[in-house]
């Protein structure tokens, strides 16, 4: 986040707030365990306005205010401390570095933020992410409003800071999607490497471990979430990441892993066989995850609801679900009833981008007062991720079927003549994955893998070859 796009976004949120006074925190560093702390990661949306990776900083943003709209409070600089734990911004450099038009030590906060409050018409603040800061900006409101017999009047109006700020999110600039780019590359490394070296026996921390290597050693910050590394049965649990098994034989290895950048992250998902071939049931399901994962990404375009990539994506996974025999019936009647999430239990999208689960609405208010799917637009990036999880304990399932998890994900930006998938270049064709096993990894994120999926006759071959063991 250079300060040129820092600036650029404070700029295009204040023109959005309609007045008032705005507040962003860092973030504390958090415990992990006794006096170990974990690896301070900024608050999305302070990290988007200010490019400061620091804790325990706030910002405060006040497009009305006739000399310092943009306020930044820091740790101030300690040589003692900073030979303990590295060079802290400070004071000054919170100006000259990052912009701000004052700055003071988070020390002052209780003196100088209730200043800066009084006289505001509305206050932007999202509560919930720091009990102890928000009783303290409730102490200081209630202070004011205890004060108006001496002229002290505090903001009357508490707005959710996200009503702006994360409409400006949703719409990613040219610099937001290079960084994205840098994502999806360090990303395709790291899945490569995973595909190559799976082998039964191995263990899925192992595996992990690779995946993880290949985001830091290209650069990035690490992982945008802990990596999922799940093998058999492990990968119809849909969030499991103790990655603490090994892979069995005769396994399908699921990896749900991205790269992050900058503070951005990708979010991709691939299976590989660890035999180095995919057998009858596991090639089946893994056909029809592909073809709805196509469905998805062609239905992902400007214009069509972002619901209708779900609604596309599930058609084809019921039709292929009623063409195994896992499920009965039409797929009209699947829809009705449920039926399909006992074997596909979760959305096909999301929106992309600081956040793995990115922040923007979903839905918007028609004319007629009624909630509709928004439709996409350019500038957007959501995933696409349909998948399939046959649970090893699911008796009424075919046994060939029990215990196989599939998930296919891409990260696709909306652009103004379609859309293009920024994860294209790792490998998903039942090709390219086999081809890949055994061979050495390509980390340089050169080589492009066929994003060409399985045609109907292929997918159709497959559901044939099962034949008797379904």
């Amino acid at each position: 986040m250079n300060q040129q796009m820092a600036k650029a976004h404070r700029e295009a949120l204040m023109a959005r707030m309609n007045g008032g006074v705005a507040i962003f925190r860092a973030g504390p560093e958090r415990i992990r365990n006794r006096d170990t702390h974990y690896r301070f990661r900024p608050d999305s949306d302070f990290w988007y306005l200010t490019g400061l990776r620091e804790p325990d900083a706030v910002a405060v943003l006040i497009p009305d205010a006739v000399k310092d709209s943009y306020v930044l409070f820091v740790r101030p600089r300690d040589p003692e401390m900073e030979t303990w734990n590295g060079r802290r911004t400070g004071v000054e450099g919170a100006k000259e570095l990052y912009g701000a038009d004052a700055a003071y030590p988070i020390a002052a906060l209780d003196t100088e933020l209730p200043k800066l409050l009084r006289g505001a018409s509305r206050l932007h603040f999202t509560t919930g992410h720091d009990s102890d800061f928000d009783r303290k900006l409730l102490g200081w409101l209630h202070e004011m409003f205890m004060r108006t017999r001496d002229g002290v009047t505090g903001p009357p109006e508490l707005v959710e800071a996200g009503v702006a700020l994360h409409e400006l999110r949703l719409f990613k600039s040219s610099e937001e999607i290079a960084a994205l780019r840098r994502c999806a590359e360090l990303t395709n490394r790291g899945h490569r490497a995973a595909m190559s070296a799976v082998r039964e026996g191995c263990g899925e921390w192992e595996l992990e471990a690779l995946i993880d290597g290949a985001f830091r050693a290209g650069g990035g910050w690490g992982v945008g979430y802990p990596s999922i590394v799940a093998a058999g049965a492990n990968a119809t649990v849909l969030h499991y990441n103790t990655n603490n098994e090994r892979v069995g034989k005769g396994s399908c290895l699921l990896v749900d892993a991205g790269a992050e950048c900058d503070g951005y992250t990708a979010d991709v998902t691939r299976c590989a066989p660890a035999s180095g071939r995919f057998s009858a049931p596991q090639r089946a399901l893994y056909e029809i995850v592909l073809a709805s994962q196509l469905a998805g990404i062609a239905a992902a375009l400007p214009g069509r609801s972002f619901v209708s990539v779900h609604d596309t994506s599930t058609r084809v996974l019921i039709e292929g679900l009623i063409s195994l025999g896992l499920l009965t019936g039409s797929v009209e009647e699947a829809l009705a009833s449920g039926s399909y999430k006992r074997f596909y239990m979760h959305r096909t999208s999301h929106w992309l981008g600081l956040d793995v689960h990115d922040v923007g609405t979903y839905f918007i208010t028609a004319a007629d007062g009624s909630k509709q799917s928004r439709p996409l637009q350019p500038g957007m990036v959501l995933t696409v991720e349909p998948g399939l999880y046959v649970n090893a304990d699911d008796e009424a399932a075919p046994a060939a079927f029990r215990g196989i998890g599939i998930r296919i994900e891409d990260d696709v930006l909306v652009t103004a003549e379609g859309n293009d998938v920024l994860t294209k270049d790792i490998p998903k064709s039942i090709a390219d994955v086999e081809a890949l096993h055994g061979g050495a990894a390509d980390t340089s994120g050169a080589s492009a893998a066929s994003h060409a999926g399985s045609s109907a006759s292929a997918m159709s071959a497959g559901h044939a070859r099962l034949g008797a063991r379904a």
